[in-house]
């Protein structure tokens, strides 16, 4: 019965002491993200192009895997419409560093076929060929090669 006793004494000192560090440990924890707020432009249907551009990267699979998921065409939509910007460099403004859009691998997990393109026209650029990490925290910019223009990527979480 002693031994009971201090049993029970000794777990609900261990308890205590976790949640004591537990308690002490939440200054160390990251900021939660903020949800994403989507612009009322994402509540039109998809234009022909859009839609185009969506079955260039995803082939056979576009109907079952994005179509058929209303939150994935959102997030799509926010993509193309909201978050991508592509800007022209300025007269005299000196080349920032960043990424290469070469650099930049294909997403080809669904149509192994894709390719770059032989030129960049910012009217028909698609960049859901591309495997930029449109879901991180931080925007991103990308040089394009051998052209006067940056690709930048706006976080979802702004």
């Amino acid at each position: 019965m002693k031994i009971n006793t201090q049993l029970r004494l000794v777990l609900v000192l261990c308890v205590l002491v976790s949640s004591y560090g537990f308690s002490q440990s939440k200054s160390d924890y990251k900021q939660p993200l903020q949800l994403v707020k989507y612009n009322p432009n994402v509540n039109a249907p998809l234009t022909t192009k859009e839609l185009n551009q969506i079955k260039e990267v995803y082939g056979d699979k576009t109907q079952e895997d994005v179509l058929n998921h209303p939150q994935r065409v959102k997030d799509i939509k926010n993509i193309l419409r909201n978050r991508v910007i592509i800007n022209p460099i300025k007269a005299g403004e000196s080349l920032k560093k960043c990424t290469l859009l070469s650099e930049v691998p294909l997403f080809d997990y669904y149509s192994p076929n894709i390719i770059r393109d032989a030129s960049f026209n910012p009217e028909s650029f698609n960049p859901l060929k591309y495997n930029f990490n449109f879901y991180s925290k931080e925007s991103a910019m990308y040089r394009v090669d051998n052209s006067n223009y940056y690709i930048i990527i706006l976080s979802q979480h702004q």
